[in-house]
């Protein structure tokens, strides 16, 4: 894996979190995108889509803790976010089991008609929850539309975030997810 890449799309994953700035996460935060999420696609946190995506931010942010060896009450500074997600979920065995549920489900959410296709509009409501600057988004949405359908599949999507959060091709589609870099 090269560091300086992985470094610097774990650090974006931070920021996206960390919406307060302050140089720490919590689970808070994590739940706080999370929710940015759901108001963006106006889902209730209680409905099967809604707690799914809760749910499954949640088991992100204790398996961190876990890995990390700390309560899940503590905050998370940049390096030990680093190292917990690098420790947990690109060279550890935690990815499949936690993280890609958590993409599915944000995926899922972003296909609000059920027909399997992310168009560009339900891309930009996703990564303006992340805090993806406006004029990033239509360009991230082509990198991933590949085939020029002008629509992306739920499976692209939760792949481009495996490329993203995984990859070590500087060249990939999923490094586009969030925008370049």
């Amino acid at each position: 894996m090269a560091i300086d890449l992985l470094n610097h799309k774990l650090d974006r994953a931070f920021d996206h979190i960390d919406a307060s700035g302050n140089g720490v996460v919590e689970r808070e935060d994590l739940l706080g995108l999370g929710a940015r999420i759901l108001v963006g696609f106006g889902e209730s946190p209680t409905s099967v889509t809604g707690a799914s995506l809760v749910e499954s931010f949640d088991r992100i942010w204790s398996t961190l803790s876990e890995t990390l060896e700390r309560d899940g009450d503590s905050g998370i500074a940049r390096p030990d976010f680093r190292r917990g997600m690098t420790a947990a979920f690109v060279e550890g065995d935690r990815y499949d089991a936690v993280f890609r549920p958590a993409t599915v489900a944000v995926a899922e959410l972003c296909d609000g008609d059920d027909d399997g296709q992310i168009g560009p509009g339900e891309f930009r409501t996703m990564l303006c929850a992340f805090g993806v600057a406006y004029d990033d988004v239509d360009e991230a949405f082509d990198r991933l539309d590949r085939a020029g359908r002008g629509a992306l599949t739920v499976e692209e999507l939760v792949v481009a975030a495996a490329d993203y959060y995984r990859g070590d091709d500087p060249n990939a589609a999923g490094n586009w997810l969030f925008g370049p870099l």
